[in-house]
């Protein structure tokens, strides 16, 4: 099996897909806030993004596609019927998307909108619907080229014709549920299953009564463009103060190298108890110790929240939690030194000790 991840959006309920083999990736509907998480993952397990996918143009929120891209140089993925512009590749009904030795098919399943895809593992266990076929619901139909009638035989043609088993994994979900199945959803799914005809399920949705999507008309000529910001492309939003690098729980590193060279432009605080700074790991030259037991109440009067900080640990353990607490007192600029201590001698760097 592929390796396989599902990623979250709280703000616009969004599911993400992360699909990899042989060291290749794609992401499916990657959420611009969510792009620097994601590129996390990906460094963690040593995967290179090939492609980012898109089920449909968005109206909740903005893709990350154009971002990704910028930042890696993988290719924007989605239907040719979206009508977007600067994709790489534009997709028909039944091409087929790479990665590693597997693949993704594109079945075509408009209604919801104009340009869905739903993207079929080459095995047909897995299948990711987007809004076209949710769980135990489906996407509206009354706004972008929206027809209840073309996604009634979307999904009964393309989607609940595949294998009973098959698991089903929608774009978005409003109450915690993660996945379905074929099965499943063909007998109990409330719009489409059962005994449900076309008229049934027009009837269903002319009376939905749903207020207009909050974030529509910023969101859909975004994804029009990929993602793409209008005009002049913002700077990056990563620090610029040293090398650091964010990790998927969400921590900024600073690696022993990076700051051995920043060392004179930063705060380095060893958050260890009093009796480990001059231990046999020693600690690092110009290091202050202020326990993490002791770092909300003194952090304000003891450090210039105006200057990076460099939290030290002796495994990076302690001080992953010292630069979210630093966060939350208004330290923007806060850096854990991956691998603590141990790393730093490891790699043969100087510390002081009060032991011979």
């Amino acid at each position: 099996m592929p390796l396989f991840r599902q990623l979250f959006d709280p703000a616009s309920s969004t599911y993400t897909y992360l699909l990899a083999d042989a060291g290749e990736a794609l992401l499916i509907d990657p959420v611009f806030e969510q792009a620097q998480r994601d590129a996390a993952l990906l460094r963690e397990l040593g995967l290179r993004l090939v492609a980012t996918v898109e089920t449909h143009v968005h109206a909740d929120h903005v893709t990350a596609a154009w971002l990704h891209k910028s930042r890696s140089g993988s290719r924007i993925v989605l239907a040719a019927a979206t009508g977007a512009e600067g994709a790489d590749r534009l997709l028909a009904h039944g091409d087929r998307v790479s990665f590693g030795s597997r693949f993704i098919e594109a079945r075509a399943t408009p209604g919801h909108t104009n340009g869905c895809m739903s993207y079929v593992l080459d095995d047909h266990n897995r299948a990711f619907t987007g809004d076209a076929l949710l769980i135990r619901g489906c996407g509206r139909t009354d706004f972008q080229q929206g027809s209840a009638e073309r996604l009634y035989r979307s999904v009964h043609e393309q989607l609940f014709k595949l294998p009973d088993p098959c698991l089903l994994y929608p774009g978005h979900d409003y109450r915690g549920l993660t996945v379905s199945s074929v099965a499943e959803e063909r007998r109990f799914n409330p719009r489409l299953g059962g005994d449900s005809s076309v008229a049934d399920f027009a009837g269903y949705m002319r009376h939905l009564g749903l207020a207009h999507p909050k974030l529509i008309e910023l969101a859909v000529p975004a994804n029009l463009r990929c993602g793409r910001p209008e005009g002049e492309v913002p700077p990056a939003t990563e620090p610029t103060w040293a090398p650091v690098t964010l990790t998927f729980a969400g921590i900024w590193e600073i690696a022993p190298a990076a700051l051995e060279e920043c060392a004179a432009d930063v705060q380095i605080i060893d958050v260890r108890e009093p009796h480990e700074f001059d231990a046999e790991l020693g600690h690092i030259a110009g290091a202050r110790l202020i326990p993490l037991g002791r770092l909300h109440e003194r952090c304000a009067a003891e450090l210039d929240a105006a200057r990076p900080v460099v939290l030290v640990c002796r495994s990076g353990t302690r001080s992953a939690q010292a630069t979210v607490l630093l966060a939350r007192n208004g330290f923007a600029r806060a850096a854990n030194l991956a691998g603590g201590m141990l790393r730093w001698r490891a790699e043969g760097r100087a510390a002081v000790s009060a032991q011979a």
